[in-house]
């Protein structure tokens, strides 16, 4: 075969065969296809989209580019369970998760990713727990689902490595936002790393990558239609990110949200969404007969303390300090300068530009615009204001956690053009806005 006949079918708009697209992974893997057929053969598939079948292809051969866990020599007594964000502002969502349903007898090997853009990364919160490594050798990761239920690390080169490179390319190309190709390269790493079943929560508001509803359905319908079509168990909730989720934004500011969230202190939004994944894991897991009753088991390991004795045992089994939970605000480093931010009028948070306040925690050095950039875990805000919150002289918009003066200045600005105030506001609306079942997706 040769690549640009490949290219050259896609671009007018003919579907591939499971050979041809073999073809492609392969080369794009081995590096024997260079950058600009990567480029070319990206954007004539964000140009002419991919059938299911076509998608179902690129999504099998990029989970066997490389290594694919398995655990079922570890004999567990529960079912290998994922959740995977498309990504938010104040999304600490996994944190929490994870040990929520590990306390419920299931096992969660969770591969997460870093901050790019507006979006927070999972991995970078956790790098402000003193000790934690988020890049274990194999023989860790395993004890580590085997003995606690969860492991929450970054990807290893050897899952699914034809995608890393695939996506590289598409980053600097402009073909990022395309359906197909967003699909498989979520479906590659959640495969390869051995799951029974996945959840996905399909952000869409102002502080997603799916602005629109619409685009936030598409998304979900192709990856729900595609990991089923692959062999792995899948739903997805689409959910709301029309402001920020939690009241806290930055890596160490999320991480102490996560510790009162566990230990009870819990924003109501944030709650909503993480039981609703969570009972929706235990479904599709057989931990629950239905939705009910996952959000029953979810919520007593909550109110019980089982979930918080997970996350800290996780923290201590993947180096962390063992007595975190009990001392995180002497571990967890703080910003030398914390500032109210008031709004310039007196009146009701009426909306949030979601996108700017996670702008603005990267201007504040707490996120990248270059992979190489440094993370600064201690900046932020926290205490952000809700729509519907009365804010004041009395009552700031959000807590400023910044390097300097100068810093915390210029966050001052930037979150009263993010945070409206006037008169009234429109009552927030439901956290969970569509479910996409695994056997309705087409």
């Amino acid at each position: 075969m040769i690549p640009q006949e490949i290219i050259r079918k896609k671009r007018d708009g003919y579907a591939l065969n499971a050979g041809e697209i073999a073809f492609m992974v392969q080369g794009i893997g081995d590096g024997s296809i260079s950058e600009a057929q990567i480029a070319a053969f990206a954007m004539a598939v964000y140009f002419q989209g991919m059938t299911l079948d076509e998608r179902i292809a690129l999504t099998r051969k990029m989970t066997h580019s490389g290594d694919v866990l398995e655990w079922t020599s570890l004999e567990l007594s529960g079912p290998v369970l994922d959740k995977h964000s498309t990504g938010g502002v104040g999304d600490k969502v996994s944190l929490v998760l994870a040990p929520i349903v590990a306390a419920c007898g299931g096992y969660v090997p969770m591969i997460s990713g870093r901050g790019l853009g507006h979006t927070g990364g999972t991995l970078d919160k956790l790098d402000s727990i003193p000790g934690y490594t988020t890049t274990p050798d194999n023989s860790l990761f395993r004890s580590t689902v085997r003995d606690v239920g969860c492991a929450i690390i970054g990807q290893t080169a050897s899952l699914a490595p034809a995608d890393k490179r695939f996506y590289s390319v598409r980053d600097v190309t402009a073909t990022v936002e395309s359906i197909p190709l967003i699909t498989a390269s979520i479906l590659s790493k959640k495969l390869a790393a051995g799951s029974e079943a996945l959840v996905l929560d399909v952000k869409t508001g102002s502080g997603a990558f799916a602005a629109s509803l619409e685009m936030a359905e598409e998304l979900a319908d192709s990856i729900v239609a595609v990991a089923n079509g692959a062999g792995l168990r899948t739903s997805a909730l689409i959910t709301d990110m029309d402001q920020v989720l939690g009241t806290h934004v930055g890596n160490a500011l999320e991480v102490a949200e996560t510790v009162d969230f566990l230990i009870g202190r819990r924003n109501a939004r944030l709650e909503d969404v993480v039981i609703a994944l969570a009972a929706e894991m235990l479904r599709l897991g057989g931990l629950a007969e239905d939705g009910g009753a996952g959000r029953a088991k979810a919520l007593a390991v909550l109110e019980s303390g089982q979930a918080a004795e997970c996350f800290a045992r996780m923290v201590a089994a993947l180096g962390g300090p063992w007595d975190f939970m009990e001392r995180s605000d002497e571990y967890l480093a703080q910003a030398p300068v914390i500032k109210p931010c008031f709004a310039v009028a007196e009146g009701v948070v009426t909306s949030v530009d979601t996108r700017r306040v996670g702008v603005a925690v990267i201007d504040l050095g707490g996120g990248r615009q270059r992979t190489s950039d440094s993370v600064d875990h201690r900046v932020g805000f926290s205490d952000v204001c809700g729509i519907g919150a009365r804010v004041g002289p009395d009552a700031p918009i959000a807590m400023v956690h910044a390097a300097s003066e100068e810093k915390a200045a210029q966050a001052h600005q930037a979150l009263r053009h993010a945070i409206a105030v006037g008169g009234t506001a429109d009552e927030p609306g439901a956290m969970v806005l569509k479910t996409v079942p695994e056997a309705t997706a087409t």
